[in-house]
């Protein structure tokens, strides 16, 4: 046991080490790959002997259970905002009220995140709670999310008896539009700008989400400490650098208020340059002493302040509107403009967003409009100057057809977005392959992103049905690939011709259409020709399904694009047919709902979920009332102590092996 325990230790810390490396100093010293394997045998080993997993794991980063709400955390120190100013002048009347207490001030100047404000508690070096701003006397208990943020230390270099920070978290320019495209993706409403993100992430009930979110944190304040004396600014953040947290200061000092304003000045021409969003500059006085005698109002410090950047706009020409097809389909109207120069950049282009917005602001080709930038990324029509038509303006609408592949385009009735229908739209080709060969899809290996478009890219491939035709010994001479690479994939093109049927249904992407829903349709209609000539009607009786799906189903069936790329996969011999492999002797579980929740130590999730459906019953993600069982393993969670307030059945493992014998 011992030789686990140092095992465990020895990846936890060199994990651990080289995590602030690549998330805090931004120097990697090993691959991705290094790195993964040896997260993926902590992984194993912390689900052999999880009394050996320390707490600050990183593991813990991929997020844990969800919390039905936050609980309240009252701030011993209260989180004060900041005076703000929004011209010279007002930064040199803050001068001249330092001055009148503080002899000859040193200030220093930072940049002012546009994030979420939090304050992170360590005990004896360990992290031990993480929360929100609030009011500034009360946040929330963010802890579980906090963690989740790689540059965030689980544990400090030093024992510190006990230390409070107060940091901005924020979303990378770079993460926001992962997001936005995980969202269109979903058909799910976007973010507006990269501070709502952070925001809406930090404050997600279920931490694995807040996990995906990408979020960042820039520390810049020491609350309170114990066992160690600071004196300083600059001071404070060397050292809570060194304890592994990621700080933006560099340690320029100034002198004079004429330095500041330079400073700020600076820092507002570099602000488009960034790779994260900043909405001012900071001023605060640098010695703490100082500080001490400026002493604070009600609201905020006296010995600081925040220069606010204007929110910059500029006014240009539209001269034509041009639509771009989306990876996910959807058509985005985009404004065609003459030049101007905003936060940073050149910018010709702007998003419209959807017909609506149109609509709403009454744009038109030739108008003259006022840009901004939504957060200082993504340039945006903001308003119409209505005084300066001159009769030569057009109004926009929609197209009929898709521009890239001509295929109809639809617009459903709940929601903004026009999207093309066809499954061979070159616009969205790439999305559309990599979710046909996916593991839940197709299951053809040897196909990931990188991979897919390369062979797009060499004219190897147009759709997923190219696939079944690809030209082994091209694809062979590719560099990366060869021979061996080619002839699995063969093989693994030829074993997916054999699919259950649903995989071939859920592979074509139809949108609204998820597993469950494809493995219904499956075993009703037995074949993909019954489910090309099923109508709406009778399809929307089907459980899971509904008028909906059965419209999205029917509509994609009558595509000629869909028939072409459904004839073109029959002739290469893809004969998906159903098969019934549930257990239709012994249906022990029918009509009954199980919830999974805490760590199984016989069997993963998917293991017993597999066994559930094969007796017959249902497994959820959420306890509700409809709920029978909840299958418990160990370090159980919020769902326990919801199916003990209502009341349900909770099973062991145990338990549960009896109930399948």
């Amino acid at each position: 046991m011992e030789d686990i325990r140092s095992r465990i230790d020895y990846l936890t810390d060199t994990l651990n080490y080289h995590n602030r490396k690549y998330y805090v100093d931004d120097s990697p010293e090993i691959s991705d790959f290094e790195f993964d394997a040896m997260l993926l045998e902590l992984e194993k080993l912390e689900e052999q002997y999880p009394e050996l997993v320390r707490s600050d794991s990183p593991t813990i980063r991929v997020g844990g259970e969800a919390v039905s709400e936050f609980a309240e955390v009252v701030h011993s120190v209260p989180m004060q905002s900041l005076q703000k100013a929004f011209s010279s002048d007002e930064i040199i009347d803050f001068d001249r009220r330092v001055r009148e207490t503080v002899a000859n001030p040193i200030y220093v100047v930072e940049h002012k995140i546009d994030g979420l404000s939090v304050s992170i508690e360590y005990t004896n070096g360990v992290l031990t709670r993480a929360s929100t701003r609030g009011n500034g006397i009360t946040g929330e208990d963010i802890t579980e999310n906090v963690k989740t943020i790689r540059s965030v230390p689980l544990k400090l270099k030093d024992t510190i008896p006990f230390l409070e920070v107060r940091g901005e978290v924020f979303m990378p320019d770079n993460a926001f539009v992962r997001l936005n495209e995980s969202l269109e993706d979903a058909g799910q409403p976007l973010f507006a700008n990269p501070r709502n993100a952070a925001a809406g992430s930090l404050r997600q009930l279920d931490s694995k989400i807040a996990a995906k979110r990408g979020l960042d944190i820039f520390v810049f304040n020491i609350q309170q400490i114990e066992g160690v004396t600071i004196n300083s600014h600059i001071e404070g953040l060397n050292f809570l650098k060194e304890q592994g947290f990621k700080t933006i200061l560099n340690d320029r000092t100034f002198n004079t208020i004429e330095e500041v304003i330079s400073e700020i000045s600076r820092i507002g021409e570099e602000r488009g340059s960034l790779s994260f969003g900043i909405d001012g500059a900071v001023v605060k006085v640098n010695d703490f002493a100082s500080r001490e005698i400026l002493g604070t109002t009600e609201k905020f410090p006296r010995w600081a302040i925040a220069y606010k950047y204007p929110a910059e706009k500029q006014t240009t020409k539209l001269r034509d509107i041009k639509i771009q097809v989306g990876r996910t389909g959807v058509l985005t109207p985009l404004a065609i403009l003459d030049t101007v120069h905003i936060a940073g950049s050149n910018v010709s282009r702007a998003t419209l967003h959807n017909i609506d917005y149109i609509k709403e602001k009454d744009i038109r080709i030739n108008d003259t409009v006022v840009v901004e930038k939504a957060g200082d990324i993504i340039p945006a029509v903001v308003e119409v100057i209505t005084s300066d038509r001159d009769g030569s303006e057009v109004e926009f609408d929609m197209p009929e057809f898709c521009p890239e592949c001509g295929a109809e385009v639809v617009r459903e009735a709940d929601e903004a977005a026009y999207r093309c229908t066809g499954i061979s739209c070159p616009a969205q080709r790439l999305r559309n392959i990599i979710h046909f060969v996916s593991r839940p899809a197709m299951d053809i290996d040897g196909l990931g992103a990188s991979n897919i478009e390369k062979l797009a890219e060499n004219g190897l491939i147009n759709d997923a049905s190219d696939l079944y035709y690809l030209d082994f010994e091209k694809a062979a001479e590719l560099r990366g690939f060869g021979k061996k690479w080619a002839e699995n994939l063969k093989n693994s093109l030829e074993k997916s011709k054999n699919n259950p049927l649903y995989r071939l249904i859920f592979g074509l992407g139809i949108r609204h259409i998820g597993e469950k829903a494809a493995k219904n349709l499956a075993k009703t209609y037995k074949t993909i020709d019954n489910l090309i000539i099923a109508t709406a009607d009778d399809m929307s009786q089907i459980e899971d399904v509904g008028p909906i799906m059965a419209k999205s189903v029917v509509e994609f069936m009558s595509s000629e694009q869909s028939l072409q790329f459904i004839e073109r996969l029959k002739r290469a011999g893809v004969e998906c047919v159903y098969e019934d492999d549930t257990n239709v002797s012994d249906l022990r579980f029918e009509n009954k709902t199980f919830v999974l929740t805490g760590t199984l130590t016989k069997y993963t999730r998917q293991e017993a979920s597999k066994i559930i459906e094969q007796f017959g019953g249902k497994s959820s993600s959420s306890v509700s009332k409809k709920t029978d069982f909840v299958l418990a393993g160990t370090e159980a969670g919020s769902k326990l102590t919801k199916a003990e307030s209502l009341g349900i059945t909770v099973i062991t493992e145990e338990e549960f092996e009896e109930m399948i014998k």
